[in-house]
């Protein structure tokens, strides 16, 4: 599958009805699209397996719950859609992308208790998230936004609304020729990637910026674990940016990440080192039970 999102073959489920991709379209006066009021979930399926599936549904409704909406079908009616909308594109290795919105309805202002909520999910062919990276390390910029206080956001919603600084930093890492960026969070400590969690080395041991005020994400807890089965020291904490310069790896854990090497994050330079590449081995095995 390629060309524009829009634009291709095959089919995209909406509202309980498998409907022709170029077909499955939403009115302008959506509430979403104005106030951002839609969650969202990106899995992956390895050999015909949608990884962690279930976790993902589950935090689906978990987020909508957040943003004070309700989803009309149960976690395991929505589990039973996504095995037929992996089976309808005929892929064994794809990107699932399931989105809950408010859609018009009689409120066109903020508040939009009136409106329906409608779920969609669809699946595509999406290979490496960063290229080559894997092999290489990814390049990182440093993002001027910060990851804001869980007093002014639903911090544990994967919400569309909530990616819009990642967006700005991304693009703006894109044209400094870096494949994504670094965010500090409100306190100045680092958080995370604009769409994955960060890990870091130094000494043997594992350090990971403790999730209080971002998405503590699936793939992240996954990698958490299969550290720890190795008897490998893990800490969750607050980073300082100067620690930066101490540590000897680096890698990024997202579902469309995977586990990624980095290299470089502004000026600091990190080794594509064996724990690094163990652990995206590692990983790769593990999704393809």
């Amino acid at each position: 599958m390629s060309g524009a999102y829009d634009d291709r073959d095959g089919t995209i489920w909406m509202d309980g009805m498998m409907t022709r991709w170029r077909d499955a379209k939403v009115h302008i006066l959506t509430h979403a699209m104005h106030y951002a009021s839609s969650v969202f979930e990106g899995e992956r399926a390895y050999n015909g397996k949608i990884f962690k599936s279930r976790e993902h549904t589950e935090r689906l409704h978990r987020s909508a719950k957040l943003i004070d909406f309700e989803i009309q079908w149960s976690v395991d009616e929505i589990e039973q859609v996504k095995a037929q909308v992996l089976r309808a594109s005929r892929l064994k290795d794809a990107y699932i992308r399931a989105i809950a919105w408010r859609g018009a309805g009689e409120d066109m202002g903020v508040a939009s208790a009136r409106n329906p909520v409608h779920l969609a999910i669809a699946a595509w062919e999406w290979g490496a998230y960063y290229g080559d990276a894997k092999t290489k390390g990814a390049k990182l910029d440093i993002s001027k936004w910060k990851r804001p206080s869980p007093e002014t956001i639903p911090c544990q919603a994967k919400a569309a609304g909530l990616y819009m600084i990642c967006t700005m930093s991304k693009h703006a890492a894109e044209a400094k020729g870096c494949s994504d960026a670094m965010m500090f969070d409100y306190r100045g400590y680092v958080a995370e990637a604009t769409g994955a969690n960060i890990f870091f080395v130094k000494d043997g041991e594992v350090h990971t910026p403790k999730p209080d005020c971002f998405l503590n994400g699936i793939t992240r807890q996954t990698v958490i674990g299969m550290l720890q089965e190795k008897g490998i020291k893990v800490h969750e904490r607050h980073i300082m940016p100067e620690e930066l310069e101490g540590f000897e790896q680096c890698w990024l854990t997202g579902t469309a990440a995977e586990v990624t090497p980095v290299g470089q994050i502004g000026d600091y330079n990190f080794e594509v080192g064996a724990l690094a590449r163990d652990i995206a081995a590692d990983y790769e095995r593990l999704v393809r039970e």
